[in-house]
């Protein structure tokens, strides 16, 4: 049998594919960017032909590079950006309307609407989720009423829903020609419909949503031989595993057991905490979620704290401000000044996410004045991300009942070193990167491997992790509640911004002016 597996890891801003060895190491990779598609302010889409497109020349490109053919393979692993939505037409393949990605907020009336309704408590209990924007469920039904024809089609029978490891599945394995229609059960999570304890789609939630159940995939385990990948030269390589991204960090940490974790550092910040097979319901504004299923065996289950924007800033800061001219100069910029010069950047640019789930909050930067540069903005920047994160372990401690006493991070930003010493010392503990930081997508292939026999258990995969570099904390506690107080005073001035815009262009008031008739100003 072949020792190499492949691991396909599609994220929000590009799509890699990743040749791992027996060992866990990094045989060869590919990568390749896709458009973000931006129609309106609060809306985020991705072509979903441009990604599947994007795959495999990523795909063609790492196997050319490690010298490997398909017939070296053992098996295909798929990670994925979760709960960004893709609708098509099962005859044609032709998806029809854009990838709908996690981050959009369109459809938040019709969330609002729906959190009204009679059956709003009893889906909750059964998801255990909130209803929120960033799900797949609302993107559907948004589809399905502003999309020409889209209604008729799906009560016909001819749409199929899928988030992207679904799309590329049912691509890999025939499309229009005998594709596979199946997800796994972190993924069937990330809908808002899914049975957490029966890992089953929940009729009464579909009807809410008005879907079709003939739209809904297969929900299947996280490890299992779904199909081959007839597409890629009508090869017979299984796919062989799907894990929903921040699970598929998680599985790449081997964070199998309840009360590891993991972080993962990427377009936005995700803490998972494993709980074992018992579901742990949050009172701190963190989602509970699968962490994964081997086939065969009990769902094992995970505390999550989801941020929304930390890597995306740094492009931000790019792209739009030209503030840096690569992502890699931000580490550099940052540490040229002591501090951020009072300076705090709250990314809300599509509300905040854990702990606070505050949709109508606003980015914000605060704190400027005329000492403070562009450094101090870097600086700035990187701190979001670290005083973020620490809110969601805070919350997490308060749920599981048992502190973290190290933090487990991976994603592309954590070879920054500031970033990292900072975070450490913000938590107060110590944060240690693995060897292989890519652990999304060696988390997938450590999925699919383990469905073909590649590594026979998870004792034997666990064995693969190794560390690199281990972070200590330095900062003082009274250092440390300062700093705190003072970006929560930050966060608490982003709060309800969109909801002031939208009274104020409703009543078509202006704002009072502060030159009233009894300022001195006024003659």
């Amino acid at each position: 049998m072949s020792q190499h597996v492949l691991a396909i890891d599609q994220g929000t801003t590009s799509s890699r594919a990743i040749i791992f060895d027996r060992k866990g190491s990094i045989v060869a990779s590919a990568q390749r960017e896709h458009r973000q598609i931006l129609p309106h302010a609060g809306w985020v889409e991705h072509d979903p032909k441009e990604i599947w497109n994007n795959v495999q020349t990523a795909l063609d490109r790492a196997l050319s590079d490690a010298g490997l053919s398909l017939n070296n393979i053992a098996g295909i692993g798929l990670t994925n950006q979760r709960a960004t939505t893709v609708v098509w037409n099962k005859r044609t393949g032709e998806p029809i309307y854009n990838a709908i990605v996690w981050q959009d907020t369109r459809t938040q009336p019709f969330v609002e609407q729906l959190s009204g309704s009679p059956l709003a408590e009893a889906i909750q209990q059964r998801t255990a989720l909130p209803f929120a924007t960033h799900l797949a469920g609302p993107k559907i039904t948004w589809i399905l009423q502003n999309v020409a024809g889209a209604r008729k089609s799906a009560e016909a029978g001819d749409l199929l829903f899928g988030t992207i490891d679904t799309w590329l599945l049912w691509n890999l394995t025939g499309g229009p020609h005998g594709g596979i229609h199946a997800t796994d059960a972190t993924n069937a999570n990330r809908t808002g419909f899914m049975d957490i304890s029966t890992c089953s789609w929940i009729p009464e939630a579909l009807a809410a949503y008005e879907i079709p159940a003939t739209m809904m995939p297969e929900i299947r385990s996280s490890s299992e031989i779904y199909g081959y990948a007839t597409a890629l030269d009508n090869s017979r390589v299984p796919v062989s595993g799907i894990l929903g991204d921040q699970q598929a960090a998680a599985f790449g940490q081997a964070s199998f057991n309840a009360g590891e974790s993991k972080n993962t550092y990427g377009t936005g910040n995700f803490l998972l905490i494993n709980t074992g097979k018992n579901i742990v319901r949050s009172n701190h504004g963190l989602l509970t979620t699968l962490a994964y299923q081997v086939a065969g065996e009990p769902a094992h289950y995970a505390l999550e704290g989801s941020i929304a924007i930390t890597g995306s800033l740094v492009q931000w800061l790019r792209d739009n401000l030209g503030v840096i001219q690569s992502a890699a100069d931000i580490e550099a910029l940052a540490a040229s000044v002591a501090d951020n010069g009072g300076v705090y950047i709250v990314p809300a640019f599509s509300g905040l996410y854990a702990p606070y789930w505050r949709p109508s909050a606003r980015g914000l930067i605060i704190g400027l004045t005329g000492y403070a540069n562009k450094a101090h903005l870097a600086r700035a920047a990187l701190e979001s991300i670290a005083f973020q994160t620490a809110e969601v372990i805070e919350a997490a401690n308060a749920d599981f009942g048992s502190p973290i006493t190290e933090l487990r991070v991976d994603g592309g930003i954590v070879a920054n070193g500031s970033l990292m010493q900072f975070q450490a010392d913000i938590l107060g503990v110590p944060v240690v990167r693995p060897e292989v930081t890519q652990t999304t997508a060696l988390g997938a292939a450590y999925a699919a491997g383990l469905a073909v026999g590649v590594w026979s258990d998870l004792d034997e995969i666990a064995t693969n992790w190794r560390e690199d570099v281990r972070w200590l904390p330095h900062m003082t506690p009274s250092q440390r509640t300062t700093q705190m107080s003072l970006w929560r005073l930050a966060v608490a001035r982003s709060f309800d911004w969109a909801d002031h815009v939208a009274e104020i262009s409703a009543d078509q008031v202006l704002a009072p002016s502060p030159f009233g008739a009894d300022s001195p100003l006024v003659t």
